[in-house]
Formats: structure tokens, C-alpha cells, sequence
């Protein structure tokens, strides 16, 4: 691996900003050797090997406010690109690599601090290199009763899962971990920094309670974006839940899904269901989400074979035959224990609605948990980071040799009707890019109001494979923008192909972002490229 230059760049200029970096940060925090860089190497780059692979020239790391603000000053001062990150564990979304190959990286691992967790308030401040499991140990470490809601998997930063709009999988308010978010703190390309909310007030006492604080609210700004570098962050925690509870809805007929997403909607939208809840067919195995499938029978595989797919009636007969359902809901719910299993009876009255449905009772646990409670369950709902996710992604004897995947996560309305109409596309298109999608397949249900598909591209050492998926994926992109639904993450490699999608009048909203990064980073140095966001100066060569 050759080290590339930032574009437009010499050799000589690129040696004299880091030498310049050494005097603010310390040489032992400037990292330009090969050996060293290549720690910032996208594991799970679909163009790995590939000329057109984003790869840093070189990394820096600071541990201060004061450390990014002599840095991003170096890097006007000498048009140097930066590419900021938390702790660089966003795989399959883009890990620590530049969206412009040759940008400086600018890891802020070493600014792990946790400045604040407060349990009366249930809210804790923290730097960017804070990690789930740092914050968790801080937690358990002072006995505090409140939960993360932590990502699948738990290594990462909350702040850079925040930013990328990340999810998890507890109560609904705390999933959505950017709308959890209340109040941070930006260090601008200038250097200038910014506190949003009621942190924009000296002294606030308020700054992790009360998000908008006055005037337009500018936190948006700075997700999925290049407009600043964000130093702090507060979250709303979850209070310790006194139990926890689940169940499970089970339905035999096709039709029967229209009728069961609108009813579930109700309940969670009313928020008589607390957790996130699980979709998934039976005749697949389980519905918890990333746990492997079962073996499907050979007269199942069979007929999901079916050129143009199963239909409903061969389904239903296969269901009746062996006893199994064709499509199910599992749901949790969190709070005192007569109100959540009031809240679960009421649950299985609204169901009870459709005919045939079969209900399923859960588990009834009282909290906290031990960690031999945890053993065996999906540590996630309990607000407990792990690394569990590695082990159902794992190669298997049928499978060929995979080194990492790369997300595919498009949106699409929260309805049964829509749930078939992915379920069509995503089977033709699996059989057209021969991917290993199944007709069956369930979205998501991480946000209240819609439901998200995730499908794993595996990455090989192959390049012509890799270059095949890449074709087949940015297909989907545009597949599925002609049916309406938007991606709403995706890995460096593709930022641009899903930006193009969102092309409403003539691409407003992207010259809209553009407008912002000419106005807040003229000279273009704050992660050039990122969600489809360039610099005048690229932007230009790009056109």
C-alpha cells in the first residue's frame, strides 16, 4: 500500500504541515510511516486493492479542544484536507478511511473523556472518543441506574454513531441515537468554537436538559455532514427499568401482515409497546434481528426457489402442513411490572383482531440483571455493549470466504403493503445480481415512523467480485429511488450514487449543502467528500 498525496498537493507541503502538526500536538502523535497509516485502512473497503481505494496520507491525533483548533488552523493555513473521526469503528459503513484519498486523518480517540453522567437527570456528556463500553463502565463502576442504548456492535464512539445516525434497540426515545442527542460542542474549520442548545449560555445549567435552547436550531447541521468537528456531546440515558417483558404474535396467512403493521404502528406510536419491536417469518427461524436463519427445509428452498417467487396460497399450505407461522412480531416492554404486562394484555386484545393469530409469552424479568442473567440473551436490550454481532456475521462451511460486508439501508413506509413491495423487488433484484436475499425478508424497525431494510454486501479479495457487487449495489440505489424509498446511511464508496438520489428540484437540497460548506469551510479542509458534500474547489474538477 502507497500512501497517496492530498490532491493538488506536493510532497514538501504535505512535510511541512506535519511538521508543523508535531509542534501543536506532540511528535509522537503525528503518523505518517506506512506501517502506521495503514491503521486507518478501511477494513471492509469494497475498493480494496483497487486504484480508486480512499486511503489517508497520514494521521494525527490530538487530546484537547485547543490540540483540534492549532490543527484545523495548520490545515487553512496550508490547504491540508482533514477527515475527523471518533474512533474510526464504523464498519461497514466507511471505518476510519477518507472520503478523499491523500486527506490527513484527524482520529479523536485520545479525547475520551466523560465529563459528566448525571442519574437524576439521566444524561451524561462525553468527548469523542468515548466508547459504549467506556461510558458502561463508568455506569456500573458508581452503580448508577441508567442504561445505554447501545448499537450492534458496542466498541464504537457515541458521539460518531450519533453523528451517523445510528440505532439501537431499547425504548423508542433513546434508539434513535442522533434525536437522543441534547446539546454539543463544535470546533469550526476556523478554529471558532460553538456550543448548541443552552450550552451557547455561559455557565448553563440546563445544557443536557432542554435541546433547542434559542434561535434556529443548528445541531443537524453537523450529522452526516463536513461543517465542523464536534468536541462534546450530551445523550438522554435510559432510567433502569424496573422489569422487562416480551412476547410474541404469530400469523398464518399472507394478508394477514397488512392488518398486523397497522395495528402495531398504533401501539408503539400510542407507546403501549416500549421496546423496539422484532419482525421475521418463522418458516426462516428466529426474529431477532442478526441471529443466523435456520436451515430451511429442501422442499422450503424449494419454494422460495419458485421463479417469480412463492405465492401467498403455496405459503399458507406450507405453514398449515407443518404447524408453523408465516409471519411474526416480537415485542418488549420496559417499566414496573403490572403496567408492562398490563400494556402486553392490551397488546394481544388489538391483535386478537386478526383471525388465526397465535400468541407467544416471553420472559418476565425483574432488573438489574446479573451477568449470568445476561449470559444467553441479546445483551443489547439490557443496555449492555457487546460484541456478539461478530459472531452471527461469521464465515460458515457453505459459505465463501467473506472479509467484511458493506451496509445497503434504504427506508421505506411503515406498511404491510409496503413490506410486499419490497419483498418483490429485493427477491427480482437478488436473482438478477445474484445476491443472497431471500423473499421472505423483514425490515426493521429501529425509528417509529418507517421501516429500514439492512442487507450485508459481502467483500472479498477478489477485485472482479468486488467490482460486480459494486455494480449490483449502486443498481439497487437507483432501483430503489424509482420505488420511492432513499438510502439513509451508506459507506464512503457510495455517498455520491445515494446523494444523486435525493435530486428533488434539480438537486436543491445538495446545493443547499453546498451553500453551508462555502459559507463555514471556505478553503474546503473538513472531510472533503463525506455524504456527498465537496468543496468548491473539488466540486469544480468534479463537474
Amino acid at each position: 500500500m502507497t500512501t497517496p498525496l492530498p490532491p493538488g498537493l506536493s510532497q514538501s507541503t504535505l512535510d511541512s504541515a506535519l511538521r508543523a502538526f508535531e509542534s501543536a500536538l506532540g511528535k509522537e502523535w503525528v503518523f505518517s510511516s506506512e506501517e502506521d497509516v495503514a491503521l486507518y485502512r478501511d477494513a471492509y473497503s469494497p475498493l480494496r486493492d483497487e486504484p480508486e481505494e480512499r486511503l489517508a496520507s497520514a494521521a494525527i491525533a490530538p487530546s484537547s479542544v485547543e490540540e483540534v483548533r492549532a490543527v484545523v488552523r495548520i490545515a487553512n493555513e496550508m490547504r491540508i484536507p482533514l477527515y475527523p473521526f471518533s474512533t474510526g469503528r464504523n464498519l461497514g459503513y466507511g471505518g476510519a478511511a477518507p472520503a478523499l484519498s491523500g486527506s490527513v486523518v484527524l482520529d479523536l480517540k485520545r479525547m475520551n473523556r466523560i465529563l459528566e453522567v448525571s442519574e437524576s437527570n439521566a444524561s451524561a456528556l462525553v468527548e469523542p472518543g468515548v466508547s459504549y463500553f467506556d461510558l458502561y463502565r463508568h455506569i456500573q463502576e458508581r452503580g448508577l441506574k441508567v442504561w445505554l442504548d447501545p448499537p450492534d456492535p458496542g466498541w464504537g464512539s457515541l458521539i460518531g454513531n450519533a453523528l451517523d445516525r445510528g440505532g439501537g434497540q431499547t425504548a423508542a426515545m433513546y434508539r434513535n441515537h442522533f434525536d437522543a442527542h441534547c446539546g454539543m460542542e463544535v470546533v469550526l474549520a476556523d478554529g471558532d468554537v460553538v456550543r448548541t442548545g443552552m450550552g451557547a449560555m455561559p455557565n448553563s445549567a440546563t445544557w443536557q436538559q432542554f435541546k433547542t435552547g434559542y434561535g434556529p436550531w443548528v445541531d443537524g447541521i453537523f450529522s452526516q455532514s463536513n461543517f465542523g468537528i464536534v468536541t462534546k456531546m450530551g445523550f438522554w440515558l435510559m432510567p433502569q427499568p424496573e422489569a422487562y417483558l416480551s412476547g410474541r404474535v404469530v400469523m398464518f396467512k399472507h394478508a394477514d401482515l397488512i392488518p398486523f403493521v397497522d395495528i402495531m404502528n398504533y401501539l408503539e406510536n400510542t407507546q403501549v409497546t416500549t421496546g423496539m419491536p422484532y419482525l421475521g417469518s418463522p418458516l426462516l427461524g428466529s426474529d431477532i434481528p442478526g441471529a443466523p436463519p435456520n436451515p430451511l427445509s429442501p422442499e422450503l428452498a424449494d419454494l422460495l426457489a419458485t421463479p417469480g417467487g412463492p405465492q401467498p396460497a403455496q405459503l399458507e399450505a406450507y405453514c398449515r402442513k407443518t404447524d408453523t407461522g408465516l409471519w411474526s412480531g416480537r415485542f418488549q416492554f420496559y417499566g414496573p411490572r403490572e403496567v408492562i404486562e398490563a400494556q402486553w394484555s392490551y397488546c394481544k386484545k388489538r391483535f386478537a383482531a386478526i383471525e388465526g393469530v397465535r400468541f407467544e409469552e416471553g420472559e418476565l424479568l425483574q432488573m438489574p440483571l446479573s451477568a449470568a442473567d445476561l449470559e444467553g440473551r441479546q445483551k443489547v436490550l439490557f443496555g449492555v455493549p457487546n460484541l456478539q454481532i461478530f459472531s452471527l456475521l461469521g464465515r460458515t462451511e457453505h459459505s465463501p470466504p467473506v472479509y467484511g460486508h458493506v451496509g445497503f439501508s434504504p427506508i421505506i413506509p411503515r406498511s404491510g403493503k409496503a413490506i410486499y413491495e419490497a419483498q418483490k423487488v429485493f427477491t427480482e433484484a437478488a436473482r438478477e445480481f445474484g445476491l443472497p436475499l431471500n423473499p421472505l425478508n423483514m425490515p426493521f424497525t429501529y425509528w417509529q415512523r418507517a421501516f429500514v431494510y439492512i442487507f450485508l454486501f459481502p467483500i472479498t479479495r477478489d477485485v472482479e467480485t468486488n467490482r460486480r457487487n459494486r455494480d449490483a449495489f449502486r443498481k439497487l440505489v437507483k432501483i430503489c429511488a424509482e420505488h420511492g424509498w432513499g438510502e439513509y446511511r451508506t459507506p464512503v464508496a457510495y455517498q455520491d450514487d445515494v446523494m444523486d438520489t435525493y435530486s428533488f428540484n434539480n438537486h436543491a437540497l445538495r446545493r443547499l449543502h453546498e451553500r453551508l460548506k462555502d459559507a463555514v469551510d471556505p478553503n474546503g479542509i473538513l472531510s472533503a467528500g463525506r455524504y456527498g458534500i465537496w468543496p468548491k474547489h473539488l466540486r469544480e474538477k468534479k463537474g
